[in-house]
């Protein structure tokens, strides 16, 4: 048996996989996120643990059958949160999340600060990352600065809790811009832009191979041998993609999660800074890939939800039993409630809903979020295409997999079949297990096969017009928003 934990930005979930790799058994623990101030996305570490061990004990207690069998952990976790740590590894403020758009300005110093940036680390700076985060509390918060001994990601701070030791793994350590990417190593000038050194840094491993064992204490606590391995892991998309079976040049998927992603496998390093395509090691050794991210997408339905006092399940029924015409009349939405990466690269761009009437209900409201999620995540399949990366075949997956009616309107807007997989939903901490598997001697043909497809969706020629209207609509909306963002003459 083969335990998965993956850190997210709302649950944290805990999943076991056995050696024909099937999921036989998971558990969940909500998180919730801090927002002090406008633009501002935190979450206290100590949460993240605690949660941990609420549903490992559940999980231990609903199955204990299979507990005795588990061999070793993977771990996978949201990307870019900065966790700092004083000289006794105590946490000295809440971790600034991949979300959190403060930082603008500490970007564009950091440009300039380290010209090498895009070539070395394969990526914009944008505020989501790590590095210019540091930037912002060397700023802001001079006395915090002064006493960080180490930075860890979000997953590799439950590493520390569970073993004592400071380990990340290449996929999430190319999310914080101080990766040489190439060279899957720690780039000594990016770090040194951030007043930052090696000392400051977790050791790399690659997400396949062993990072450390169950400290003694927590291993008694969990009911676990203290011989237990815990793999390297992986960021959550990579891990997802480990997860799915994409592992091999032109895999390719689609998550919907609280942000929205598309992942595409590549066998070499191909950067593409300028239309904000992220380059990043996979969590196998020598692999890379492309991926387009957009802030917000499942979430944007979980916000609307909470505005109309519903659930997502009733809202879905609604949207659809709606018909064309009822959908050609619904209001366009941007999903930019968090701001924008790809390809916008926007930390102030924001949401809205263009075109309502006394006549527009919920249902269409429904409607627009789902359709300008999917407008989003066109976008950003476009500039990866200009990237280079050929994809003739979409995996789902991600809470938003669920739907399938989604899952059908993102296969019409991108134009490219979608299926989807039945244990989709879980995601990053299928990944994480099966890299826990990897790290104890599993074989990568074996470990990382594609599951069965559940459902697949192929584009119709229905509403293929009704789309590509709508949808220069929505990339005409946010030309004007950007317009009406700029000083007066």
């Amino acid at each position: 048996m083969y335990l998965g934990l993956d850190l997210g930005t709302s649950e944290i979930k805990v999943v076991i996989i056995d050696d024909a790799g099937r999921l036989v058994a998971s558990e969940g623990e909500p998180l919730t996120v801090q927002r002090p101030h406008p633009q501002w996305s935190e979450q206290d570490p100590g949460q993240w643990w605690t949660a941990t061990n609420r549903a490992v004990g559940r999980l231990r207690a609903r199955h204990a059958d299979l507990w005795a069998g588990i061999r070793a952990i993977g771990l996978s976790g949201q990307m870019h949160g900065a966790v700092l740590l004083d000289a006794q590894d105590n946490v000295l403020r809440p971790a600034i999340l991949w979300n959190d758009t403060r930082s603008a300005d500490e970007c564009e110093l950091l440009t300039q600060l380290a010209p090498e940036l895009h070539q070395v680390a394969g990526n914009l700076a944008m505020p989501g990352f790590t590095a210019p985060k540091l930037l912002w509390v060397a700023k802001h918060e001079p006395a915090i600065f002064a006493c960080v001994k180490t930075v860890l990601l979000p997953k590799d701070y439950l590493r520390l809790m569970m073993s004592g030791e400071k380990v990340s793994d290449m996929s999430d350590a190319a999310g914080t811009l101080w990766l040489d990417v190439a060279k899957r190593d720690w780039s000594d000038s990016l770090l040194g832009a951030c007043g930052l050194t090696r000392d400051h840094m977790p050791g790399l491993v690659e997400g396949s191979a062993p990072s450390a064992a169950l400290k003694a204490d927590v291993a008694r606590e969990w009911g676990l041998s203290s011989s237990v391995v815990i793999a390297g892991g992986g960021g959550d998309n990579a891990a997802s993609a480990v997860g799915i079976g994409a592992v091999n040049t032109g895999d390719a998927f689609i998550s919907l999660g609280t942000s929205g992603v598309i992942f595409a496998v590549n066998e070499k390093f191909r950067p593409n800074p300028q239309s904000a395509v992220h380059a990043f090691c996979h969590a196998l050794p020598g692999r890379w890939h492309q991926m387009s991210v957009m802030l917000t997408a499942a979430s944007a339905l979980r916000w609307l939800c909470q505005i109309l006092h519903t659930d997502e399940p009733t809202l879905l029924a609604e949207v659809a039993a709606l018909s064309l015409e009822e959908q050609r009349r619904a209001p366009i939405f941007l999903p930019y409630l968090s701001g924008e990466r790809t390809p916008h690269n926007d930390p102030v761009a924001s949401g809205s809903f263009h075109g309502l009437t006394h006549s527009t209900e919920r249902a269409a409201l429904g409607y627009a979020v789902l359709e300008g999620v999917a407008f989003g995540l066109d976008d950003g399949l476009e500039v990866m295409k200009q990237a280079g990366s050929h994809i003739e075949q979409f995996s789902l997956i991600g809470g938003g997999a669920r739907s399938p009616w989604w899952a059908q309107l993102i296969a019409d807007v991108v134009d490219i079949p979608v299926v989807t997989h039945r244990d989709g939903a879980a995601g990053g901490a299928l990944g994480a297990a099966r890299l826990g598997w990897l790290a104890v001697g599993g074989r990568e043909d074996e470990v990382c096969r594609k599951p069965a497809i559940h459902t697949r969706f192929t584009a119709g020629a229905d509403r293929a017009q009704q789309l590509q209207q709508r949808l220069a609509l929505f990339r005409l909306f946010y030309r004007q928003q950007v317009e009406a963002r700029k000083p007066a003459l």
